[in-house]
């Protein structure tokens, strides 16, 4: 085949179109270069197919084809960025729940806080043994015992309402989830559609892309597009897509068209962790199977929000499956190991934060328990199994014996259950001790004095007291504490939220003993002097080796250094996220100036493509009406 005479005049109409395409891209990139996720796009072109001549000089070119109208992506910097997003989304929240945990612990001259609250109790006791028989002056003791209380009472509802707010936002996040997984798998029906046809959705697929934006800071993503070949086991691409998102990990959130839902289930009462923790929180379940909510491979905003609700600091209770020494149709029995890491917070009752009714793992079973109990000379927990029913089959416990087991979740994170835990180990401890020396004193009526602190009502007073470990328990005949029963009112049931002054105490002020013998006289104030060396004296308490006053000291250096690392990290994860978002930008983001340079490149190769045309026309006029042909 030759090429006709008319042959130059289709090369023009090609450079002509090529060129007018070029400049409709050049212009849509301009009109969107606020459009946020807008990918810069380019028209490809190729030279058309060759023509034979049938002469010396062999193939003549035909023109130029736009082949198609391609986006300008990095799938590198793609993936760079989700990345870094969910990193981010980790400590954008810590850093907001830190600066609110803060606002709590805070002391200053404006707010009054714990330092000055114990001070002026402490004050109050001194100008009581400065002032022996002054009732006024026992009264004004026991109102700052009673501010002391709602001090922690208060903090106690504080964080626990921060926990239900952390709570409610992990909901917010799962229906956000929800709603991205759902678009997305709308949008791979719709760009499917069109690029069956071999045109490229680029619009769409922009959305795509910044709904995945959005969705990493929510929680870690991972993005697959697989071709689909026009015949099972062919190469030939059919031009669509299996576009698949897996979240926490590689767990599946959207397959092409379908998309999992994420739901939160409300925790009852038997699957309740910690002593402190809110009733109602959330577990997680992707088409009815646990999330893996505590898996290192979680990130994003969720996993913030997780570490912040339940971070226990890795204080759970745990232990190897040689430690789990008998299982019963009634019972587990479990010995703790001194080399395990939570030998002292499991063994120290003071410490112990698990709930008096939950679900203990053993093995690959979960078992519910409604009660439990410690043997000190053996080091032994037994945990008391509910009734079985459809729920609980707790009758298959048998057979477990060697099995790890645990309750709740190793989580090596300083969250509000952790700052919960430490608030109730000091009132434990601040109880014990002030109630140790009291009870050893007579009162006015020569009777022995009651606990000046109980746990909640009136009602629930410390009576019976060990001496020895500080456990209100009945003491046996030999003298020596061999079994711990936390159904029996004592101090393992007192926590930041129970914690409270004797009223009877307070309606009455001669109820509260200042000597050991009242028949010394009224000047005699003995259990006043040791009371106010509870202040400072480490031998009458002591928290994490340091004083009672210097709790605070102690809990603000745990705020501090969270809050600095919440803050340092997401500094960090910002900057990076800024560069990358730079790198990304520089290659699909629209530069004005860049366009501008192509709308005149583009409208010179139109011109010059219009002045083909108009040459070859003269010379077809030539041709034609000039010579006769």
């Amino acid at each position: 085949m030759s090429t006709s005479q008319f042959f130059g005049l289709n090369i023009g109409y090609t450079g002509l179109q090529a060129a007018n395409a070029a400049l409709n891209v050049t212009g849509n990139n301009i009109s969107n270069v606020e459009t946020k996720g807008y990918t810069r796009q380019e028209a490809t072109q190729v030279a058309a197919d060759a023509l034979r001549t049938n002469t010396s000089y062999g193939m003549a070119g035909a023109g130029v084809d736009t082949k198609s109208i391609d986006q300008i992506r990095n799938q590198y910097y793609d993936l760079t960025y989700w990345q870094n997003n969910a990193s981010k989304g980790i400590y954008e929240i810590k850093q907001q729940y830190y600066r609110t945990i803060e606002d709590y612990f805070t002391d200053t001259e404006d707010v009054q806080g714990f330092n000055k609250v114990f001070s002026d109790m402490f004050d109050a006791l001194d100008e009581v043994y400065k002032s022996s028989g002054d009732d006024t002056k026992k009264a004004a003791f026991l109102s700052q015992c009673k501010s002391l209380t709602e001090y922690f009472n208060n903090m106690y509802t504080s964080l626990q309402r921060l926990q239900i707010d952390a709570n409610n936002e992990i909901e917010n996040k799962v229906n956000e989830i929800n709603s991205l997984a759902s678009e997305i798998a709308t949008l791979n029906k719709q760009i499917n559609t069109i690029e069956v046809n071999h045109v490229k959705a680029n619009e769409l697929r922009d959305k795509r892309n910044l709904l995945i934006d959005q969705l990493s800071t929510i929680v870690d993503v991972k993005v697959t597009e697989v071709p689909i070949y026009t015949t099972e086991g062919g190469n030939e691409e059919s031009g669509i897509y299996r576009y698949i998102v897996d979240i926490a990990g590689g767990q599946n959130l959207v397959n092409n068209y379908e998309y999992s839902t994420v739901e939160c289930r409300a925790r009852k009462g038997d699957e309740k962790v910690n002593q402190s923790d809110a009733d109602g929180l959330y577990d997680i379940y992707l088409t009815g199977i646990p999330l893996n909510l505590y898996g290192g491979s979680l990130g994003g905003q969720l996993k913030g929000l997780i570490e912040v609700r339940d971070g226990n600091n890795g204080e759970n209770f745990s232990a190897k499956g040689e430690f789990v020494k008998d299982t019963t149709e009634s019972t587990v029995t479990v010995e703790i190991d001194p080399s395990n890491p939570n030998y002292d917070f499991l063994t120290d009752m003071n410490k112990v934060t698990m709930n008096m009714e939950g679900t203990i793992v053993v093995g690959n079973k979960s078992l519910v328990y409604d009660s439990w109990s410690y043997d000190w000379d053996n080091h032994q927990y037994t945990f008391n199994l509910a009734p079985s029913d459809a729920n609980h089959p707790n009758n298959t416990a048998g057979g477990l014996k060697g099995k790890d087991c645990y309750i709740g979740v190793n989580i090596d994170y300083q969250g509000i259950p952790y700052y919960q835990a430490q608030m109730n180990e000091w009132v434990r401890s601040f109880a014990q001790a002030m109630n140790k020396i009291e009870i050893s004193a007579q009162d006015e009526y020569g009777k022995q004095a009651q606990a000046l602190f109980t746990s909640g009502s009136a009602e629930k007073k410390f009576k019976e007291y060990d001496y020895e470990n500080g456990w209100d328990i009945t003491i046996p005949p030999s003298g020596h504490i061999t079994h711990f029963d936390p159904l029996f009112d004592n101090y393992l049931q007192l926590t930041a939220g129970s914690f409270n002054i004797n009223t009877d105490m307070v309606r009455d002020v001669n109820l509260f003993g200042t000597t050991k013998d009242i028949t010394q006289g009224q000047d005699a104030q003995d259990i006043t002097l040791e009371l106010s060396k509870v202040r400072v004296d480490k031998t009458k308490m002591k928290y994490r080796g340091c004083s009672s006053e210097e709790f605070l000291q102690c809990i603000t250096s745990d705020v501090a250094l969270g809050a600095s690392s919440a803050n340092n990290f997401y500094s960090n994860f910002d900057k990076i996220s800024k560069a990358i978002v730079a790198q990304r930008t520089s290659v699909s983001g629209v530069d004005n100036d860049e366009e501008a340079l192509n709308l005149v490149k583009f409208q010179e190769a139109y011109n010059l493509s219009s002045k083909m045309i108009q040459v070859m026309t003269e010379i077809y006029d030539r041709l034609i009406l000039q010579t006769g042909v």
